[in-house]
């Protein structure tokens, strides 16, 4: 059996959000879609919020300033959810109430 390889790691190119999901466009020509309940901060923000994000790392990562939330293409492609504890998410949603 033969195993696929690459010579360059996956990057985002385009993120794009939909009421429901996260869309990733990758520079191999795939958009990979993964539901807002996997990353709870960006379920929990604004539209405005979650199009503040910036590609990291040529594009290896996306970070939103605002809502301190980071997710690796890495990590997308692989099915990875958030792996924020129910504790630490409570204490940013009592922050963002309080702000």
């Amino acid at each position: 059996m033969a195993t696929l390889v690459t010579d360059h790691d996956v990057l985002a190119v385009e993120i794009t959000f939909t009421e429901q999901a996260l869309q990733v466009s990758l520079d191999d020509g795939r958009m990979i879609s993964v539901p807002l309940a996997w990353y709870p901060r960006l379920l929990n923000a604004t539209p405005s919020e979650r199009i503040q994000y910036e590609l990291i790392g040529d594009g290896e990562g996306i970070h939103w300033p605002s809502l301190d939330e980071d997710i690796s293409v890495e990590g997308l492609v692989a099915g990875r959810r958030s792996a924020e504890s129910s504790e630490s998410l409570a204490r940013w949603m009592q922050r963002r109430q309080t702000s």
